[in-house]
């Protein structure tokens, strides 16, 4: 039935905007239909997206680039890979419990990349040297949010190898507290603007620490080689805590390395480069042996806290976690409380008697006007625990249309998949006039090949200058168990 355009639908309160920018609750699916288990190794990418090989400085795994097994399928020594955290990367090759890749772009959650971050369960930022961008912050902070690890490695102020007026110390606070998901004091600590010369920072005492007590061994010491320190800030997170300290503090001030989490994830921040560099890397560079040092345990620091970022059991995350609990997802799913948690075009919730709800009052109506028109609906959903082997989306469908062919589709609408970008990871199906039928059809499709991304499901209506075609949702679901 078509409706006329002066009489627009009737609708409650609508929300402003498509929504598809939502950073809050969202839905968490994994990028295989395969659920993670206890045999998938734990998933770490290294970033070399931020002039981290600017100057002097060589902080990579290996030259092989998305896959440090390009330039050595089995290393059995650093050397095997070139660069200068080559002695990080290859020891947790060898353990057979991690997979590795290098990032070179930018860092993306919820994309189609093999390196977005839906991938992995740890990302290392050894020492950036460039500014994130907006989008990349988002990213970032979303994956820890969702459960992902972060290993932040500063530098002492000033170091600016690159040359365009930002350090590693900047560039982290500014991650901190300039981005778009929590600017405040996220993680409980901020970085100290200090150039400290030298010193071995002493571990706490604390023996049941499973980064200063891992199964890579036991934490006393670490280095500094000009480098820096953290405040910690616990009212604003419970959960910071400082491992190591520079000599002579304690508390709250002079924390050369932290833990914390923010969400689900988990966060670790050290105070300097030197002590994952193992001397040795691209020709041309001045590196120093700080993972080698006989007066720390730098090896042991870096391998306990990846284990521990990552989760600690080899089960993989991809930032949800590993449990389940059976449960429907989507907001307002009948329509019955108007436009709520939903995004839409004008008019497009409604309980208009021009057409029927399949239950209740109300249901979205798209289109259905015989002229150019493009109509909207959209939400993002809550998080889906990676431990869920099911994610199963379904709606009901009416199509009704002034159309005749039998042939043409002149009218369409697409269900989508979407990340918090907005562009799109996958199209559910397309209907369109060739659908039309009395009654509504239920629809259903698996969105459990999106474990680990940030999702906003949505419907587009396009409709041509002539002859309404009408698309009708109610009821919609998405249950996960």
């Amino acid at each position: 039935m078509p409706r006329s355009s002066r009489h627009p639908r009737k609708v409650t309160t609508l929300l402003a905007g498509l929504g598809l920018l939502v950073t809050g609750a969202a839905l968490q699916v994994a990028t295989t239909a395969t659920p993670a288990h206890a045999a998938t190794p734990h998933r770490i990418l290294f970033d070399d997206g931020h002039a981290e090989e600017a100057g002097n400085a060589d902080w990579i795994i290996s030259t092989g680039k998305p896959d440090p097994l390009s330039q050595d399928s089995s290393p059995s020594s650093e050397t095997d890979w070139t660069g200068a955290l080559s002695s990080w990367g290859v020891a947790l090759q060898r353990t057979g419990d991690y997979s590795l890749k290098t990032a070179t772009g930018a860092l993306t959650y919820g994309g189609s990349s093999t390196t977005d971050l839906s991938n992995f369960d740890t990302l290392v930022l050894p020492e950036p040297n460039t500014l994130f961008t907006t989008a990349e912050k988002t990213a970032i902070m979303n994956f820890v949010k969702n459960g992902g690890g972060l290993f932040m490695i500063s530098d002492h102020t000033g170091a600016d190898r690159n040359n365009d007026g930002e350090d590693a110390v900047e560039i982290l606070n500014d991650l901190m507290t300039n981005n778009s998901v929590d600017s405040t004091d996220p993680f409980g600590f901020s970085i100290d603007s200090l150039s400290v010369s030298s010193d071995h920072p002493s571990a706490v005492n604390d023996s049941t620490d499973p980064v200063l007590h891992g199964s890579f061994g036991t934490v006393s010491k670490s280095l500094i080689a000009s480098g820096t320190t953290a405040t910690l800030k616990p009212a604003d997170n419970s959960g910071v805590k400082g491992l190591l300290y520079r000599t002579g503090y304690s508390g709250n001030t002079g924390a050369f390395f932290v833990t914390s989490t923010f969400g689900s994830g988990r966060v670790a921040f050290w105070g300097d480069s030197s002590p994952i560099d193992d001397g040795t890397g691209q020709s041309g560079n001045t590196l120093y042996d700080g993972w080698n040092d006989t007066g720390a345990t730098n090896a042991a620091l870096a391998l306990n806290a990846t284990a521990w970022l990552a989760g600690g059991t080899g089960s993989g995350g991809g930032g949800g976690s590993g449990t389940c609990t059976s449960a429907q997802l989507l907001g307002n799913n009948g329509f019955e409380s108007g436009a709520t948690t939903w995004s839409a075009t004008s008019g497009v919730v409604t309980n208009s008697a021009s057409q029927s709800a399949r239950t209740g009052s109300y249901y979205a109506w798209l289109d259905g006007y015989g002229s150019a028109t493009t109509d909207t609906l959209s939400q993002s959903v809550a998080t889906i625990p990676s431990g869920c082997t099911t994610a199963a989306l379904s709606f009901y469908l009416h199509v009704d249309t002034a159309e005749t062919t039998t042939s043409t589709a002149y009218d369409t609408l697409k269900v989508q998949v979407l990340n918090s970008s907005g562009a799109v990871l996958g199209t559910l199906a397309t209907y369109s006039n060739l659908n039309a039928a009395s009654g509504y059809t239920q629809r259903s499709f698996s969105l459990a090949g999106y474990a680990g991304q940030t999702v906003t499901l949505k419907f587009t209506g396009t409709e041509g200058s002539t002859l309404q075609t009408s698309f009708v949702i109610d009821d919609t679901a998405l249950n996960v168990s």
